[in-house]
């Protein structure tokens, strides 16, 4: 199926994507978007898959050749570096536009840094720009790897309750991520799992200390 300049301009308006935001996904020129979509252009067969490829990693479905909409209730599934980078991408697109917390637990930020290689930068550079935000990152007792400071506060949780799988909570989402030889990560857009999971980690929070300071499990 190849998408039609009236879905791009229908996906974007949904996801309130610029041209611009757009083009930086695809690695095209804003210009060349407008072309596209202003009918200005035929584009090839690989650049309407490229848009296509934008737009389903942010939650659009296509139907036929005239509709649109943004999936919800659903579970997908990223692997390897390049689903690592594309999960991140959804995390950028959902919560730019979002004031909010972001939690995050059970993490080993070497982990994450080793799997990004260079993006890592480039979401570290992204979330700092973000001012509606607040992030909280659970980390191991005694960790003071903390690349994102920046941006987010670093608690420590006892090594007794901290676990080898991270999960990652963002506007109505849960991300749940294992670290094997090819990292996947699990992604529900489901509100009553993000909730419950917002509460599992506000319990933890409050057993959590500052970097730097002795933590001791609740009795």
């Amino acid at each position: 199926m190849t998408i039609t300049t009236a879905q791009i301009r229908g996906a974007r308006a949904v996801l309130n994507w610029s041209q611009q935001d757009l083009a930086d996904r695809c690695g095209l020129s804003a210009t060349s978007i407008g072309s596209i979509e202003n009918n200005q252009s035929t584009p090839r067969n690989n650049t309407l898959h490229t848009i296509q490829k934008a737009f389903e990693s942010a939650g659009i479905e296509f139907l036929g050749t005239t509709g649109i909409r943004l999936r919800s209730g659903e579970v997908r599934v990223f692997t390897g570096q390049a689903g690592l980078i594309d999960f991140y991408e959804d995390i950028y697109s959902t919560v730019r536009n979002y004031a909010g917390d972001i939690l995050v637990s059970n993490v080993d930020e070497r982990l994450f840094i080793k799997h990004l290689g260079q993006y890592a930068q480039t979401h570290i550079d992204r979330m700092r720009a973000l001012k509606k935000i607040k992030y909280k990152i659970l980390i191991r007792e005694g960790d003071d790897f903390v690349p994102g400071e920046s941006y987010a506060e670093y608690r420590w949780i006892p090594s007794e309750l901290f676990a080898s799988v991270p999960f990652y909570v963002y506007g109505d989402k849960l991300a749940i991520m294992l670290f094997d030889a090819n990292v996947t990560v699990i992604l529900m857009d489901y509100p009553a799992i993000a909730s419950a999971y917002r509460m599992q980690f506000a319990d933890m929070w409050t057993r959590s200390t500052p970097v730097g300071t002795s933590v001791k499990v609740a009795a």
